[in-house]
């Protein structure tokens, strides 16, 4: 009786992992924005993405005082720059590119030739206040990374990652 309900128990368990592996395999791999400290590689921030999705740092420039917006849009393990706000020219913002104004804030969305980028190395000021936007979910990069140096990159997700 004992060795039947064992059978059942092991036959059982096999189907469950079959299943699980079946599900596992049958899902597409998708992708993940990390944000990491760049002398450690302490993960602060594991946000899921797929290709197309945008995200953005939004800031204070320390200079100017003015709000700057940076976007950028997956593709694959990569990214693009895809969209540029601010509201004066200061240290760092594109002088020279060709921006439109659009009630009080300049636009600029980089044409040409992509260029892709595989990582962004950031460090986040308590004065700036740099904030990542994925969706619509808004993270204090200053309060999330105790304002540590960071790496923003993307990377694959098996399809059993994501089914965990």
């Amino acid at each position: 009786m004992q060795h039947t309900t064992n059978i059942r128990f092991i036959t059982g368990l096999l189907v469950i992992v079959l299943l699980a592996s079946t599900i596992g395999t049958s899902i597409a791999p998708g992708f993940v924005l990390i944000i990491e400290d760049i002398d450690t590689d302490e993960t602060y921030i594991r946000h899921p993405v797929g290709n197309g999705t945008t995200f953005a740092v939004e800031y204070t420039h320390s200079v100017e005082k003015t709000r700057v917006y940076d976007e950028y849009q997956v593709s694959g393990q990569q990214f693009v720059n895809t969209r540029m706000e601010f509201e004066s020219y200061g240290w760092g913002l594109p002088a020279t590119a060709n921006v439109t104004n659009r009630n009080g804030t300049f636009v600029y969305n980089p044409s040409g030739p992509i260029t892709t980028m595989s990582e962004l190395l950031l460090s986040p000021g308590r004065i700036a206040n740099h904030t990542l936007i994925v969706n619509d979910e808004r993270y204090n990069l200053v309060i999330q990374t105790n304002a540590n140096d960071v790496r923003i990159h993307i990377e694959r997700q098996s399809p059993m990652e994501r089914v965990v």
